[in-house]
């Protein structure tokens, strides 16, 4: 069979530049424009910036990650016996699905971001930010105090989604979590699990006093008003993993963790 064309793509640090020189010698690679796997250096971070980037040139392929960074939670471990064709090849595909945000601002802007982990909406001073937060059309909280609220997808739920205190999510389970941050009313709230295939709206209460900031991963955008959230299955992405490492194992191991 074919080995895949693999597209070498590493962060700035002095480590994963080593590793790529080091690659370059037992692999051939291909412009990323050209290739059909990108093989991606470095930390958890850097490969969300990798994916962000293929979402917004509308060419989505494939990404194998090898860490080189801190966590690498999302990656592949670095050292193995086999090449990096054969791991490639043998690797297991995860389809993931970013959420997509659609967010108005205070001066009628509209804008959409992709997130992969999740969308964050923040109070951006000292004052309490005020949400009402709707499901399918339906104010389900007229009114959340506190400094935000989140909706984290499965794979982003064992980042700042459990931070906050939110739950871990099973790569399967087809569901997001609305986890609220440092909620002050209703203070006993801990947030909702719910079917992938919601819309979720969040509107913002007295912005001119308490201005909120929405965040779709990396992506910020501020006074914003009104927030609209989905799952954007015309996107999905796809992750490679070494057999016996898969994403899912790695969330479920996550529940154990003390």
């Amino acid at each position: 069979m074919d080995q895949p064309r693999l597209a070498l793509i590493a962060s700035p640090t002095a480590r994963a530049q080593d590793a790529a020189a080091a690659l370059a010698e037992e692999a051939q690679f291909v412009p990323l424009a050209e290739a059909e796997v990108a093989v991606v250096l470095g930390g958890d971070g850097f490969m969300l910036q990798t994916l962000h980037h293929m979402l917004d040139d509308g060419r989505v392929i494939p990404a194998y990650g090898m860490n080189w960074g801190t966590i690498g939670f999302i990656m592949n471990r670095q050292a193995s016996r086999r090449s990096l064709a054969d791991r490639v090849a043998r690797a297991r595909r995860i389809a993931v699905n970013p959420l997509l945000m659609a967010a108005t601002t205070g001066s009628g802007e509209e804008a959409t971001f992709c997130a992969i982990n999740e969308v964050s909406l923040l109070r951006e001073t000292r004052q309490t930010a005020k949400l009402e937060v709707s499901v399918n059309g339906k104010v389900r909280l007229p009114e959340l105090a506190g400094d935000g609220i989140l909706v984290a997808t499965p794979v982003g739920s064992t980042a700042y989604n459990l931070s906050a205190n939110g739950p871990i999510l099973p790569l399967g389970s087809a569901m997001l979590a609305l986890t609220p941050i440092s909620p002050f009313r209703p203070r006993r709230w801990r947030g909702a699990i719910l079917p992938d295939n919601y819309e979720i709206a969040f509107r913002v209460l007295e912005p001119e006093k308490r201005p909120v900031a929405a965040v779709a991963d990396q992506k910020e955008l501020r006074d914003v008003h009104e927030v609209r959230v989905r799952v954007a299955r015309e996107r999905q992405l796809t992750l490679l993993f070494d057999p016996g490492k898969s994403l899912e194992e790695r969330i479920f191991a996550e529940q154990f963790q003390s």
